[in-house]
């Protein structure tokens, strides 16, 4: 089955735990997780947008103000020791290749047929942790099963951001 599934090699990480340990928990972090654009000055932002505020303002300029404000705030977050709450998944894995709908780990860690609760950081601007809901097809490969729509978003543009690396490293082994 995963013979014709198309993954390019993504250097991710993943921490994660079978569903069935604690879904109701799992799934309370999985939608906290897609509210991190709902802090007060994302807020701000969307109703500033919503009222036509934002016309006259460089959007390039005025997403990295919002983002060194967030930034602020993670960092008076640590001085003052305050941690985004998570749930401990107990398993840590490095990403070998991605899909648009699949990934696929370096060791074997997965039992087929079960599903799994997960968080990956992703390399993106600006970095946080992406929520995603996984079965896995065999002991390394997996299908996403659920993801929120900005991170399917952000996944897929990563896939392709991957893709064209690899299209670049080929040209360039076949360029020597």
């Amino acid at each position: 089955m995963s013979d014709n599934i198309r993954l390019v090699p993504a250097p991710l990480d993943i921490v994660f735990d079978v569903a069935q340990r604690d879904p109701e928990g799992f799934e309370r972090e999985f939608q906290r997780l897609s509210e991190t654009d709902d802090d007060p000055i994302g807020q701000w932002l969307k109703i500033a947008k919503a009222r036509g505020e934002t016309k006259e303002t460089d959007p390039v300029l005025l997403h990295l103000i919002i983002e060194l404000h967030r930034k602020v705030d993670q960092l008076t977050q640590i001085v003052k020791h305050e941690e985004p709450e998570r749930i401990d998944l107990p398993y840590h894995a490095h990403i070998e290749s991605i899909g648009f709908e699949h990934f696929k780990l370096k060791e074997s860690m997965l039992e087929p047929g079960k599903r799994y609760y997960g968080r990956i950081t992703m390399p993106l601007f600006p970095k946080r942790d992406m929520g995603i809901w996984f079965d896995a097809i065999d002991e390394r490969m997996a299908k996403i099963v659920r993801l929120h729509d900005r991170d399917e978003k952000e996944w897929s543009s990563y896939v392709v951001a991957r893709e064209r690396v690899m299209i670049r490293e080929m040209k360039g082994k076949k360029g020597e």
